[in-house]
């Protein structure tokens, strides 16, 4: 009877202890830890909002190339631009703050893949400043400075969501590991030593 009681207290405990390492695996997968780095991603999300405010090519501010204003217009203010001054703020400030905030995996997986996109339109936005008709003024410091300011936010993103997975790949190792033993346990008390069920013979 002690036995018995043993063995479901055994099965019990285990049962538990899979429980919980399913709970923490599912944890791992919904949320992410950025940890020190949540305050450099913090700062570059303020970065991206304060060159909203700054020339990004002659007098055509950041807002200017988002609206498309007359002061765009002027400066000859082209598609590559726009593009990238939208993808900076849906992902670089957007889903960057929405992240930061939920700690939401899949928003931080989006944040990264929009800012990676914005970083290669953020190349191309400055190229076409740069080699745009003479009467039409090159790259601002706006424009500039969102540019690393994206790139830098792929990066930190980067970082986070390859922690993060690292994370979920141990959880799930450990599961793996604790279903093993488990089934090995169940094993033994199914099938119990020979030797133990033989009975000296008088």
């Amino acid at each position: 009877m002690c036995t018995m009681n043993a063995e479901a207290h055994g099965a019990n405990g285990f049962d538990q202890f899979k429980g919980d390492l399913e709970a923490a695996e599912r944890r791992i997968a919904r949320e992410i830890d950025p940890g020190v780095r949540a305050l450099f991603l913090a700062i570059l999300v303020f970065v991206l909002l304060a060159t909203l405010l700054l020339p990004h090519t002659g007098g055509a501010r950041g807002l200017d190339v988002l609206t498309g204003s007359g002061a765009a217009v002027d400066n000859g203010v082209a598609l590559p631009s726009r593009v990238f001054a939208w993808f900076s703020l849906v992902f670089g400030v957007g889903f960057s703050m929405l992240a930061l905030l939920t700690r939401r995996w899949t928003l931080a997986w989006i944040a990264l893949a929009g800012s990676t996109v914005a970083a290669f339109l953020g190349l191309l936005a400055v190229w076409s400043r740069q080699t745009a008709p003479e009467p039409y003024p090159g790259p601002g410091l706006g424009l500039i400075t969102a540019w690393f300011a994206v790139i830098l936010l792929t990066y930190h993103w980067a970082r986070v969501v390859a922690t993060r997975t690292a994370l979920q790949l141990a959880a799930e190792e450990q599961r793996r590991r604790a279903d093993s033993e488990g089934q090995n346990k169940s094993l033994l008390d199914t099938f119990p030593d020979e030797g133990d069920n033989d009975t000296p013979k008088e």
